[in-house]
């Protein structure tokens, strides 16, 4: 929830409604309404047999897996202005449908804010993404993204302030967001073609 508080504090902006795309971004979505005094809502019915789609191999099957994994509740956005909080952006390439399913759903405008800080560098210690050229963060400036999602305004959490997301500077690994790795890391992808 601390993450939604400071979102709420270096991003805020006039809105109806916060609702945090299920389930990683429920806690954020918390933080932020209580940060800024909006209120908190469920936008979204989520199908649980549905991993993360990120991970998913190649493209079509992120998109389909997006549309059966989520349907935003028109009761809830109808004719208002909603806050959207999600954990990550990676790829980019499912965001874009979740703002359209809140637009669609009758959604005047949808502001995203993103409880991490631009995900620009591959992990080689757990998330599967072999190269920063699949992470449109690597690419894309903050506002073409926003454009490319359809979005109103966008908002990443600041870097410098992942210290507070832990209690303090414990040493922890940034290097997804830096590219400032703890280790020499593999000179090429071990993994191999992930689109395959």
């Amino acid at each position: 929830m601390t993450a939604g508080r400071i979102l709420a504090q270096s991003h805020p902006v006039e809105a109806d409604i916060v609702v945090g795309v299920p389930e990683s971004g429920n806690a954020a979505a918390m933080g932020y309404s209580m940060g800024s005094g909006i209120p908190y809502g469920t936008a979204f019915v989520k199908n649980s047999y549905v991993g993360r789609t990120f991970i998913k191999p190649g493209q079509s099957a992120r998109e389909s897996s997006v549309r059966v994994k989520l349907n935003a509740l028109r009761d809830v956005v109808d004719g208002k202005r909603v806050i959207m909080v999600d954990d990550s952006i990676v790829r980019g390439t499912t965001s874009d449908r979740i703002v359209r399913m809140l637009k669609d759903a009758g959604a005047k405008e949808v502001h995203v804010r993103i409880s991490s800080p631009p995900f620009k560098y591959p992990c080689y210690f757990g998330t599967d993404v072999p190269s920063s050229d699949q992470l449109i963060a690597y690419k894309h400036t903050v506002e073409e993204i926003r454009d490319m999602m359809g979005a109103d305004s966008l908002g990443y959490l600041d870097a410098s302030r992942l210290n507070e997301l832990i209690g303090g500077d414990m040493g922890y690994c940034h290097a997804c967001f830096s590219g400032e790795y703890p280790m020499e890391t593999p000179k090429g992808d071990i993994r191999g073609d992930y689109e395959k």
